[in-house]
């Protein structure tokens, strides 16, 4: 797997957002996460944005972070919020997920950000359990979907 720092607005991105976008419209059926994201979210030192690729240079795996200090969403200062993990289907089980997380954290690191948070939901057993193995803990709810009821939210100290 050769993982790249692209922008958010990179085709490849732009593709592997629409199939994450149409996997939450059917675990959640509500078009997709409407968190507001723009271009700029992703670029260093504020957030990157990573793809995963195979051997013959298709895109497999994405995830991005971008910078977010004290707000009135719930966010704390030095926070790095987690956005877009993404496998695709035919190359789920490979550890892509676990190696992508862990490169969005050591950049986290690396530009000062103390704390990895992400909000994800309970229609998301797998990504729940990617977290919490990697040493997550649930946390105060933050973020666009911060008063929903399937919303549950983790942060790891970086």
């Amino acid at each position: 797997m050769n993982i790249r720092t692209v922008s958010f607005d990179h085709p490849d991105a732009v593709k592997l957002n629409d199939e994450v976008q149409a996997e939450y419209h059917v675990r959640y059926g509500d078009g997709g996460d409407a968190t507001p994201l723009d271009v700029s979210d992703f670029q260093p030192p504020n957030g990157v944005y990573l793809i995963a690729y195979d051997e013959s240079d298709r895109p497999l795996a994405t995830g991005g972070w971008r910078t977010q200090d004290k707000n009135a969403e719930g966010n704390e200062d030095g926070d790095a919020e987690l956005k877009r993990m993404y496998v695709v289907a035919e190359a789920r089980g490979r550890g892509l997920a676990r190696r992508m997380l862990a490169a969005l954290e050591e950049d986290a690191r690396t530009a000062g950000r103390g704390r990895m948070v992400l909000e994800t939901g309970d229609e998301q057993p797998e990504a729940i359990g990617l977290y919490t193995s990697s040493g997550y803990e649930p946390c105060t709810k933050f973020g666009h979907y911060r008063f929903h009821e399937s919303s549950r939210c983790y942060a790891k100290a970086l």
